[in-house]
């Protein structure tokens, strides 16, 4: 989204205005008058030339009117003290069980509703924090089967979601003290990974990945290279599920399945990283026995959810 500048040189004067990606082009600052030229200030980055005011021609595309203004990444404390802000959230909250998965599905969507029922008895039966992206869809789903338990819930909100753009980051529902609104994906992720990490052996945490895109694939795939390579900085062994609802990860499995084959994976050793499971009910009794929980293997059978 927003505007793009294609420029003859430098010293020309004349520009066009188009879709473009975020990274290649300067910042906007505001746009003046609405006459012909158009008059525009804008920042060059790190050039001496801190602002040039050149003439533009006709806007080809605008897909907003509003501009967003993204504090530049100016020096590396400013995505540290964001880190810390997500650590002291989970001090404050506790480690608990971390949900990714697809900011789309809406509430009528039966995955959604899967998604409902499972962190519900998650809560339940690990009594631990639950924490998402904050954000909608799946990670929605999550939140509300968890506030359904009256288990705590925290997130890691960032301020693009479902490919909306948001300026104020707020929840609709969640208390503002209960998440964060991160502008750094490496914060965020910090956050999340924090979340999961066992102290000790009373501590009950896990990663649940619900079916996803590419932001949940990327969390997904992060979080599990951590986990292989021993970084992620837990003394105990994190579960870390693959809700294959559907099979919707069955050809992903396949391509590890490839992996394996092609010797880039050892044999068996994704089966050592992660859990998959077709059902909640799979789910609950792997974390069950993981955590040496009783667990009624009948408490799902013919289960109703409702969601308003």
């Amino acid at each position: 989204m927003g505007f793009s500048f294609t420029l003859s040189s430098w010293s020309s004067s004349h520009v066009s205005i188009c879709q473009y990606s975020d990274k290649l082009v300067p910042k906007l600052h505001y746009l003046k008058q609405l006459g012909n030229p158009h008059l525009i200030n804008f920042k060059l980055g790190r050039s001496s030339r801190k602002f040039q005011k050149i003439e533009v021609g006709t806007p080809i595309c605008c897909k907003r009117n509003d501009l967003i203004d993204f504090e530049e990444r100016s020096s590396p404390n400013e995505v540290r003290k964001e880190i810390e802000q997500c650590y002291e959230l989970i001090q404050r909250l506790g480690r608990g069980v971390i949900y990714v998965g697809s900011a789309r599905p809406g509430s009528d969507h039966p995955h959604y509703k899967q998604a409902v029922e499972l962190s519900r008895e998650i809560a339940n039966l690990l009594d631990c924090t639950t924490w998402t992206g904050a954000g909608p869809g799946l990670m929605d789903a999550a939140i509300r089967g968890t506030l359904e338990a009256g288990k705590p819930v925290g997130g890691f909100k960032i301020e693009k979601e479902a490919g909306q753009w948001s300026s104020i980051g707020s929840h609709p529902y969640l208390l503002p003290d209960t998440y964060l609104t991160c502008r750094f994906f490496s914060a965020r992720k910090h956050g999340l990974v924090d979340a999961a990490v066992r102290e000790g052996p009373s501590d009950r945490t896990a990663v649940v990945a619900l079916p996803g895109g590419i932001g949940t694939l990327d969390e997904m795939f992060e979080i599990l290279a951590l986990i292989q390579l021993e970084r992620i900085g837990s003394k105990f062994p994190v579960p870390f599920l693959v809700m294959n609802y559907d099979g919707y990860y069955s050809k992903l499995l396949d391509f590890m399945g490839d992996c394996e084959r092609w010797g880039n994976l050892a044999k068996g050793e994704l089966e050592s990283l992660w859990e998959v499971c077709d059902t909640n009910k799979e789910a609950l009794a792997y974390l069950a026995k993981f955590y040496g929980l009783p667990l009624n293997n009948d408490k799902l059978d013919g289960h109703e959810i409702t969601v308003t």
